[in-house]
């Protein structure tokens, strides 16, 4: 569905994106995992053809990006990390207005919103100014504008940020849903939410590829799979690829302090992402 081939992006002389390749299959829920920076976002933004790579391939439905950008976006629905809500319309007329913008003919767009509002769960929300809702119903409006247009493919950038306990799992829930008809990208650096809920994993680091596969793939190339979980999974990889980098020394990739580093980095991001809106 999906086909990256040694895509690079540059930043001035910084690479955000070092010739990464992977896929994303038809009818998956691929988890796209890695730290704050790592280039999740970049890589976003030039599959539903917001930015231009500097090299590389990016083919959707065995479509080009440089030469039918246009079908493409037809084809995708985009939730940005920051939501595009007009927060002083009404939700309705919020439905509407996209509607309008994704040309869905006149006679055919009451079906497509009645749609969206039963599958995220908008009907008592409609007449409310989108700026009074919770953080976690503008998650479901903005989920709504990506799935109005039907499309096939949904790029999801951090759909729980900044979501309390419950509403991560009312999100989730939905999320899992749309994924048994669409092809669904997620971004997120909240590992145990990947284990959970996507059915395989890439996760990239500094710009580059670090693993490619499911938990139990990645989980099989340890002595003791039962006792590893992917937080240690995750972190053994990306000490291994940056010391391979800088030419040091192997050594054991779950140093003691390394382990405590992240394991506060992680708990600290994850509290972030658990706790700040309501």
């Amino acid at each position: 569905m999906i086909r990256i081939r040694d895509l690079t992006k540059l930043y001035d002389h910084k690479k955000a994106l070092d010739s990464i390749s992977f896929d994303v299959n038809n009818g998956e829920i691929l988890g796209f995992l890695g730290p704050n920076g790592a280039g999740k976002t970049t890589t976003m933004k030039i599959i539903t053809c917001y930015m231009p790579p500097t090299s590389g391939i990016v083919e959707v439905d065995e479509l080009n990006i440089f030469e039918h950008p246009m079908e493409i976006r037809k084809k995708i629905g985009y939730l940005p990390e920051t939501n595009p809500l007009y927060t002083d319309m009404y939700v309705l007329d919020y439905l509407k207005f996209v509607a309008d913008i994704r040309n869905i003919p006149r006679d055919k767009q009451k079906e497509r919103i009645d749609y969206v509002i039963e599958t995220c769960g908008l009907a008592d929300e409609l007449t409310k100014d989108i700026g009074a809702l919770s953080q976690g119903y503008r998650q479901r409006v903005g989920l709504a504008q990506t799935l109005i247009h039907n499309p096939e493919i949904l790029i999801l950038d951090e759909p729980t940020l900044g979501l309390d306990p419950n509403q991560i799992m009312e999100i989730t829930d939905l999320i899992k849903q749309i994924g048994k008809e669409k092809t669904v990208m997620v971004s997120t650096h909240i590992l145990p939410w990947v284990q959970a809920n996507c059915d395989r994993m890439v996760i990239i680091d500094n710009g580059k590829i670090v693993a490619d596969g499911t938990f139990d793939e990645l989980r099989s190339n340890y002595p003791k799979p039962d006792e590893i979980d992917l937080e240690r999974i995750f972190h053994d990889l990306t000490i291994q690829r940056r010391r391979k980098e800088q030419a040091v020394p192997d050594m054991e990739p779950t140093d003691i302090d390394e382990k405590e580093e992240f394991s506060s980095q992680t708990q600290n991001e994850n509290n972030v992402s658990g706790g700040e809106s309501k």
